[in-house]
């Protein structure tokens, strides 16, 4: 229990930390493009999309945590289908279209 709330708190703080417009060198992939094509990406709006993901992504993370506090198992599932989807939304979303180019 103590271990899923330090990974929430991670996440929350790098939500936060990313909402700000700041830590792209945290997005991976993103951290790997050379120089000259990172220039063609809106790096604040990008930044932004992703925090407000892990912030979604943690609160998605707090059914499994009330899922072990009550044992009450259909929570984890409902977390865990959750969690999946918003990474499936994130994916898809950030990789159709040209929504963070220039």
């Amino acid at each position: 229990m103590i271990i899923m709330l330090l990974i929430i708190g991670l996440f929350l703080g790098l939500g936060v930390v990313l909402i700000n417009g700041k830590g792209s060198f945290l997005i991976a992939g993103f951290n790997t493009m050379p120089s000259e094509e990172k220039e063609k990406y809106d790096v604040i709006a990008l930044c932004k999309f992703m925090g407000k993901m892990m912030f979604a992504l943690s609160f998605s993370m707090i059914f499994w945590l009330l899922s072990e506090a009550y044992d009450i198992k259909w929570l984890f599932y409902m977390g865990l289908i959750l969690f999946l989807a918003m990474i499936a939304f994130m994916l898809i979303f950030i990789n159709t279209g040209n929504r963070f180019k220039r």
